[in-house]
């Protein structure tokens, strides 16, 4: 950001050789102003030693205090690890001012070597920066928890991340009723099991990592949070920079505003160079007249400030809005797995189709046999998010010659299904597939009552796509438009539209398609693309879910708005996924690194959408419709 200045007197603490626990480091400063001092405390390093039986750096959380927020004095070291569950180090704190109490925040690692299991939150209480009462927080692997400084909805509320040494880290948003339930077992282990509908969505892919950074700052148009964001973390070397988001005041799980590229990135000799080179780390921040100052780590190794005019800032973050909307995860997932003891499902089931019938959300699931054959299963969910019921038979087998395997332990059956209603019929396509020729889309059907029954009366399948041709990801709209159906596939890298006064195909009548939508250049859905499931009526136009596939050729998900009279019409279509692998079972399986929707259900004001993960299992996700809609 152009507008970024960085204060003449940086840095603006350093490593003391003269004070054994801080002569390594000084860094990651956080600040609380009380309306006359400037309180920093920060993470202090000492140099190689022996603690704790084992030779090491020590943190220890050391405090400084200023007149004017950027000439800091008084060193000392107020909190040195002494319990068990910090005795190898207290690193990184954040610092917040409630009533007359400041709440410290900092990273407590009680096991060494270090590990995800042995990095956890604690939290300091003080007064006067003498006494402190200390408490262990998470019982799960996170790191940079801060405190709001105000109540919300009369509740102390915290942003932390979850997860930082276990990716993917999740920047996540904790309520409490009273301050004690912040050190409480019994609220995290509820809170954890939640914890799908507690994220705040910053990240922009999968391959990047967030870090919550400075305590919120209230400003009049939301909570500017500054955050650390980095870019390729999991392809060296990272790119370390420095982000931030404006939530909303009453929910700051709803971002109204952020920057779109790092405000800071390593520039300065003392970021580029020291302990870890080239690293800027946002640890605190303040709101000081019209600047908006920025307290920064640099290198691991120096404590740093930059100015940044506030309103230029929360105006452009305005001006830039909200990210795209995300899709969470049922805390049952995976929904289905594969079952060794039936032979139809034993290696694999995924790509679920969805039909809402007013009570429960039916699901027609791709299930795949050891010798790589694929039928369809059934399953059942009453409240969208979890199965209440599943078959133990196949509801639909290949039946046609132009399904029935040609290679032997080779892909064959009956792929990837998508259902949609028209009156009281359920049409159902899908991938047919010998395992020689390309694979074709075949259409079927079956009345609505003899579905909801059991009675698995499918008319005769037949092929509507042309023969030589690989063509796949199709489904009908579920109404008509100027009488005529309209057919949704992919050919080539790119999804098609048709229009057909019926639905009779053959005997050269076939799919042909003209394009709807192509992949996009230098994006997420650069390489290739498919729908997901039929497209959705909204009364802002026809919501289509889709795949895009990168030259990562990752398997992600995203969202496009077809107009209603016109479909052949795009309207908008997401810059970011919605959806992509970020977990063991949509990164490891049959196929690494995919999540790939066919299904989608809206359950009253809320969007259920059905995937298959790492070709291997099924999983659920949900999302107001709404908030998609926007």
């Amino acid at each position: 950001m152009d507008d970024v200045q960085r204060a003449k007197e940086n840095p603006i603490l350093k490593p003391s050789p003269g004070h054994a626990w801080e002569e390594a480091g000084a860094f990651n400063g956080s600040v609380a102003f009380d309306g006359k001092i400037y309180h920093m405390v920060y993470r202090a390093q000492s140099g190689k030693k022996n603690h704790a039986g084992v030779d090491l750096e020590v943190s220890s959380i050391g405090y400084a205090q200023s007149l004017d927020g950027i000439n800091f004095s008084g060193h000392r070291e107020v909190i040195p690890p002494v319990e068990d569950w910090e005795k190898y180090g207290c690193e990184d704190p954040r610092i917040t001012k409630i009533g007359d109490t400041y709440y410290i925040f900092y990273t407590a690692l009680s096991q060494y070597p270090f590990n995800a299991s042995g990095i956890k939150i604690a939290v300091a209480l003080t007064k006067n920066f003498v006494t402190f009462e200390k408490h262990r927080v998470t019982p799960f692997n996170a790191k940079a928890m801060a405190l709001f400084p105000e109540l919300i909805a009369g509740k102390f509320a915290a942003l932390l991340t979850v997860n930082t040494d276990n990716p993917p880290a999740r920047i996540c948003l904790a309520l409490f009723d009273k301050a004690e339930d912040i050190w409480s077992p019994d609220y995290w282990d509820a809170w954890y099991k939640n914890l799908e509908s507690h994220l705040l969505f910053v990240r922009r892919y999968s391959q990047d990592h967030v870090e919550a950074g400075a305590p919120p700052v209230k400003t009049r148009h939301g909570w500017l949070v500054v955050f650390a964001y980095i870019k390729d973390y999991f392809s060296p070397p990272p790119t370390f920079g420095i982000e931030a988001v404006l939530l909303d005041f009453k929910d700051p799980l709803n971002i109204i505003g952020r920057t779109l590229e790092p405000v800071m990135q390593p520039e300065a000799e003392y970021e580029v160079h020291g302990n870890v080179p080239n690293i800027v780390f946002p640890s605190g921040a303040l709101l000081n007249s019209d600047k908006f100052f920025i307290y920064y780590g640099a290198a691991d190794t120096t404590t740093c400030l930059a100015f940044v005019p506030a309103e230029e800032l929360l105006k452009s973050m305005l001006k830039n809005g909200g990210p795209t909307a995300r899709l969470r995860r049922s805390g049952f997932n995976p929904l289905l797995s594969p079952i060794n003891e039936h032979a139809w499902e034993a290696k694999a089931v995924f790509n679920p189709a969805a039909w809402y019938d007013g009570k429960a959300v039916h699901l027609l699931y791709r299930a795949q046999s050891q010798d790589n054959t694929s039928v369809f299963g059934y399953a059942k969910s009453l409240d969208g998010l979890s199965v209440n019921e599943r078959l133990a038979e196949p509801v639909y087998l290949p039946s046609q010659e132009f399904e029935q395997k040609l290679v032997p332990g080779g892909n064959s059956g009956c792929e990837d299904p998508r259902l949609t209603q028209i009156e009281d019929t359920l049409y159902m396509c899908y991938t047919a597939y010998d395992g020689k020729n390309p694979p074709r889309v075949a259409l079927t059907s079956i009345k609505t009552r003899d579905f909801q029954n059991r009675i698995w009366r499918w008319k005769q399948p037949a092929l509507i796509s042309p023969p030589g041709q690989d063509d796949k990801d199709a489904a009908i709209f579920p109404k008509k438009i100027n009488n005529q159906y309209v057919i949704l596939h992919r050919l080539g890298q790119s999804i098609c539209i048709d229009f057909s006064k019926n639905l009779n195909f053959g005997e050269g009548k076939w799919l042909e398609g003209q394009h709807l939508m192509n992949p996009r250049e230098n994006s997420w859905d650069s390489v290739r693309i498919g729908i997901a499931g039929p497209p959705i009526e909204t009364a802002r136009g026809w919501l289509l879910l889709y795949h895009g596939i990168s030259h990562h050729v990752k398997y992600r998900v995203g969202a496009a708005l077809l107009d209603l009279k016109n479909p052949t019409k795009v309207l908008a279509r997401t810059g970011e996924p919605i959806l992509e692998p970020e977990l063991n079972y949509e990164k490891f399986g049959q196929v690494p690194q995919v999540v790939f929707p066919c299904g989608a259900a809206v359950v009253k004001d809320t969007l259920f959408v059905y995937y298959g993960g790492a070709d291997t299992v099924v999983g659920a996700t949900y999302i107001k419709l709404n908030e998609i809609l926007e």
